[in-house]
């Protein structure tokens, strides 16, 4: 049986990207870090996932979640800026794993890392599908979406109307893809735009929303330990400890994005001072506002309303009702959060392609994926596989159930990562590395035990939903990609392998391009 543990070459790979990036200008400062962060971060999930938070785990402490959620993003960011820096290849945590812990490992991670994009475009796409309804109905004043073209088998209507699919998601996702198939990109000023909207957004909710504060909401602040079951028949943890880590497993969604910062390594002035302080500063006044926003909207409204009417929608839906007078402000979050929830959209569906693509490069999926339009130079294929993989999650699966399989497919990605630093510390101790994580192991110890700990948090039926992912990866892995892996067809890329000396067995020299 071929060696599960054979890693690629890290000699090999930064001659790959020596070769590919040409040396990459270093423009970034630590304040350009903290915007790129900032970006990054604000997104679908504090718009949609912090009510759910609230509903089904900790009501009014879900402040306390932000708080977990932003120390685990904290010490896997460190991390992450070492392995960016170390090895600046396209794939994420995918290629760092390969080069660190082998190919079964990196497997796992990129078979990972497709259900982390797949489910996390699909919940933005439902999300989108439930602002869409909000604009045509409190907006353009027309008739919604019949519901059972808007909702997930597995939903049922307050009249009794049961969901059979999710059109509207489905269609933003197709657009989508069709526009990264053609090569469209975002350009910085729209990009600019959405950021400083997103930002307004949260700012104004916090300043607007605080005179409605109602004390009666925070009180208790931490619900006494119950259960809650909701109307999928799903059944939560509710309250105190046990309740704030499943908030927080749940909340972690709203920073998915943040290692961002951490791949710009290779294009910080100076990494070693500049990183820590993009990452954690970014974080820091992310946390802050995610806190303040959730202190208002579990403060405008009670948990009652998220967990019923309010739970679709829910910002806009808690302004209408409890904010009178600012109607304006729930238009304008509309139109804006439909916007950001695109470019959202996008920005994952990209990812998730490209790590497609890579594992495809690689032999790990069929080779066909990792075949470029002949007009468009876009892995067009691997991009309408990828929809096909998210749309099924956004047409036929409620939105809570797809938030959650996100969040916990990417803590599963970051404590590898964290594991990894550890592992290539021990390993390759000389390596040059523009960043260094700190205090290592302690800081990746400290990762792994927040990250392991939002994963209790989310609950065995999100074990048993990650477990059954990984199960069909290694029945793939073992029927398909170890036999058709590049390793196993060209040992000489394998880390100590015959090719580690540089040159072709017949004496000639060879690069970077030759072996990847």
């Amino acid at each position: 049986m071929s060696d599960l543990h054979r890693k690629k070459s890290i000699r090999l790979l930064l001659a790959e990207a020596a070769d590919n990036e040409k040396g990459m200008k270093r423009t970034l400062t630590a304040s350009s870090l903290i915007a790129l962060g900032i970006g990054a971060i604000i997104g679908a999930g504090l718009f949609v996932r912090t009510a759910a938070a609230a509903a089904e785990h900790a009501g009014p402490s879900v402040t306390f979640g932000f708080i977990i959620a932003a120390i685990g993003c904290a010490f896997a960011g460190l991390c992450y800026a070492e392995f960016s820096s170390t090895i600046p290849i396209a794939g994420s945590a995918y290629t760092y794993s390969y080069a660190t812990m082998g190919e079964f490992i990196a497997w796992l991670i990129g078979w990972d890392l497709i259900l982390e994009y797949a489910v996390g475009a699909a919940t933005v796409g439902i999300a989108w599908s439930e602002y869409l309804n909000n604009l045509l109905v409190n907006v353009i004043h027309t008739s919604p979406i019949p519901y059972q073209w808007c909702h997930s088998p597995f939903q049922v209507s307050s009249l009794g109307t049961h969901g059979m699919m999710n059109i509207p998601a489905l269609a933003i996702l197709l657009l989508m893809s069709l526009l990264l198939i053609k090569g469209t990109q975002e350009s910085a000023l729209v990009n600019g735009l959405i950021v400083i909207t997103k930002v307004a957004i949260v700012i104004a909710v916090i300043i607007f929303g605080w005179q409605f504060i109602n004390p009666v909401n925070h009180t208790p602040y931490i619900p006494e330990p119950t259960e809650y079951t909701t109307h999928a028949g799903l059944t939560h943890a509710f309250g105190g400890w046990k309740g704030i880590l499943g908030a927080a497993g749940v909340v972690f969604f709203a920073f998915i994005g943040f290692d961002a910062v951490s791949t710009a390594a290779q294009e910080a002035k100076n990494p070693k001072r500049d990183m820590p302080i993009g990452i954690l500063g970014s974080l820091v006044i992310c946390t802050i506002l995610y806190i303040l926003f959730a202190h208002v909207l579990t403060g405008m409204a009670p948990v009652e309303f998220f967990r019923n009417e309010g739970g679709e929608a829910s910002v806009v839906a808690a302004i209408n009702k409890f904010m009178p007078g600012y109607k304006w402000l729930a238009d304008f979050i509309t139109v804006a959060i439909l916007a950001g929830f695109s470019s959202v959209i996008l920005v994952m569906l990209l990812g998730q392609s490209r790590v497609f693509y890579s594992m495809a490069k690689d032999g790990l999926l069929p080779y066909k994926y990792a075949e470029l339009h002949p007009k468009f130079k876009t892995p067009a294929k691997a991009q309408m596989f990828v929809f096909l993989i998210v749309g099924v999650f956004a047409a036929f699966i409620p939105g809570d159930v797809v938030g959650d399989m996100s969040s916990i497919g990417t803590l599963f990605a970051f404590i590898l990562v964290c594991i990894g630093v550890i592992i290539m510390r021990k390993s390759q101790p000389n390596l040059k590395r523009e960043f260094k994580t700190p205090l290592v192991p302690l800081v990746p110890i400290i990762g792994i035990v927040f990250c392991a700990a939002m994963i209790y948090g989310l609950g065995w039926a999100n074990w048993a939903r990650l477990g059954g992912w990984l199960l069909i990866g290694l029945i793939v892995y073992f029927a398909f990609s170890q036999k058709n892996s590049k390793l196993e067809k060209h040992p000489e890329l394998i880390e100590g392998g015959s090719g580690e000396d540089g040159y072709h067995h017949d004496g000639s020299s060879k690069d970077a391009g030759d072996l990847l």
